[in-house]
């Protein structure tokens, strides 16, 4: 069948369509050309935190490093968005292909492929900002005053015993259930944080000990958390069952044998005598005075019988008998004096809190440095572009760039 008279014929329609239609792309340049462009789209997500921050990105650190996993993806992203988008274009089938000829071929037709590159650029801008990035801004070194002091504490069992203390005479006021006192340990341990929460330039460590010493911390001057270590001190972390006074003085100065400080204190809180351990308290004065360190005794009780709970009455009330528990204030005093330190005696809370706070009024104090680190996150700088290049991609698909079918 022959075409109508006027109609174009098939190749002369083929021929039109080569001479004004657009060449089939060559898979090369296409490439490259959306290599380029996604070139040019991570410049310019980048100029923004570059020219903020500069040189700092290349010291940064990755708090949160595993989220660079997430880069993994960014390239298959960035197939999907460019080369890939040729699979899933719709097809339909034409007698003819003459009409098509009057088809986009201008600029928007060689930028069809920034909405991708944009796509990939602003997914690895939101993996980087994840991966929370920060820089250490400056060591900010300063002459503090201070000296190195560790609390030797007392969790013998004779630590049980009633204090006299009201509780509105502590430095913190204490709520106890109905029928409960307090004890030489509950009220040690509300002094000695008042006692922390008092220091500014001091390091502070605790050492407690019973049968045997443990190391509560080493000197630090992160009295928040000194505080609430002390706090949750109770009788039973360790075996109270005996008194190892030597060996407690003896940690203690290990942990100040290389401290820097001019002055190094040990303050001994204990309630008994020494009768356990494997270092005498003689041996544990010598070694206190090869390393220059003073030790203050604070005497808990004078070694009168005193209150200690017995379990509860039928009506689940606290019970108590009373107990006496031996004391050395010998003992105390020559290690004190032999140190030269002071011994105390504190038979309330009021004399204790007294007592603790008298040593360190007696002592001098040295110098040292205390480096402060300070950080900047710097993932706002990433969070910002990215969620720009988010908008700018859906604004191209959705107006400049967008498709039919």
């Amino acid at each position: 069948m022959s075409p109508a008279p006027g109609a174009p014929s098939r190749s002369a329609a083929a021929r039109a369509l080569g001479r004004r239609g657009p060449k089939p792309p060559n898979r090369v340049r296409r490439v490259v050309g959306a290599l380029a462009l996604t070139v040019v789209v991570a410049a310019l997500g980048a100029l923004y935190p570059w020219l903020v921050r500069g040189p700092t990105w290349i010291e940064a650190s990755w708090r949160q490093s595993w989220a660079l996993v997430g880069l993994l993806i960014v390239p298959l992203c960035w197939w999907w968005g460019t080369l890939g988008q040729d699979a899933r274009r719709p097809r339909l089938r034409m007698g003819t292909l003459v009409p098509l000829s009057l088809g986009p071929r201008g600029w928007r037709t060689r930028l069809a492929d920034l909405p991708g590159a944009v796509r990939a650029v602003a997914l690895t801008l939101l993996v980087l900002a994840m991966a929370r990035p920060v820089s250490v801004l400056s060591d900010q070194s300063s002459e503090e005053k201070g000296i190195d002091i560790v609390l030797v504490m007392d969790l013998s069992g004779s630590m049980r015993a009633v204090l006299d203390a009201d509780p509105r005479d502590l430095p913190t006021p204490v709520e106890l259930p109905p029928g409960q006192r307090l004890t030489r340990l509950d009220t040690a341990k509300v002094v000695v944080q008042d006692f922390i929460s008092r220091r500014k330039t001091d390091r502070i460590g605790v050492v407690v000990f019973g049968k045997a010493p443990y190391i509560l911390s080493p000197t630090t001057l992160d009295y928040q958390l000194l505080a609430q270590l002390v706090s949750k001190m109770g009788l039973q972390v360790i075996d109270g069952s005996a008194t190892a006074i030597g060996d407690a003085l003896g940690t203690a100065v290990a942990r100040l044998r290389r401290s820097d400080a001019i002055s190094r204190v040990i303050i001994l809180l204990t309630d008994g005598d020494s009768n356990a351990g494997q270092v005498s308290p003689e041996y544990a004065i010598e070694l206190a005075t090869g390393v220059g360190a003073k030790i203050y005794t604070i005497q808990i009780g004078a070694g009168d019988e005193v209150e200690v709970q017995d379990g509860v009455d039928l009506f689940g009330q606290p019970r108590y008998v009373r107990h006496r528990f031996p004391v050395n204030p010998d003992l105390l005093q020559r290690i004190a004096r032999t140190t030269r330190g002071q011994a105390y005696i504190a038979t309330d809370a009021k004399g204790l809190a007294r007592s603790m706070h008298d040593v360190l009024d007696q002592l001098e104090k040295t110098r040292f440095e205390a480096s402060v680190a300070s950080f900047e996150d710097l993932f706002p700088l990433l969070l910002l572009p990215g969620a720009f290049l988010v908008a700018l991609d859906a604004l191209l698909r959705a107006w400049l760039l967008r498709r039919f079918p």
